[in-house]
């Protein structure tokens, strides 16, 4: 996707917004035809990197709007769809079912990535993360 840098000033204010509560770890807008990935997890492996791109473009691609990547402020990860009002191009329906989709697909990584996001910014201890899951 061409620009692979910040989104532009609407979609910026927009993850701002969202970003009050919830720490934004990447996105992408079918307005601009960009994605962004937040420099501050940029410890995460590349490959998961790459994977995260690859959704993020791969459903603004289908089903348009702006599309997020967030962990909120327990650390569970977050899949936003959204667009502007005046889109008359966006079915929420159909994007609710895509999330859905993508967060069953994918539900391992996003596990990881909140473990992730609990050890490295949360600071929990992970011996006892790793206990909770059995």
């Amino acid at each position: 996707m061409p620009g692979d840098d910040y989104l532009n000033e609407r979609e910026a204010a927009w993850a701002e917004k969202r970003s009050m509560n919830e720490s934004v770890l990447c996105g992408a807008s079918a307005y601009d035809m960009k994605f962004y990935f937040n420099p501050d997890f940029s410890a995460i492996p590349q490959s998961v990197q790459d994977e995260l791109r690859i959704i993020c473009v791969l459903f603004t691609q289908e089903a348009g709007g702006v599309f997020l990547v967030v962990f909120d402020p327990d650390g569970e990860v977050s899949l936003i769809a959204d667009a502007d009002e005046e889109d008359i191009t966006y079915d929420h329906v159909s994007a609710g079912l895509l999330v859905s989709e993508i967060r069953r697909k994918r539900e391992d990584m996003f596990r990881s990535l909140s473990l992730y996001y609990r050890v490295k910014v949360l600071k929990e201890d992970p011996s006892i993360l790793l206990t909770e899951d059995d």
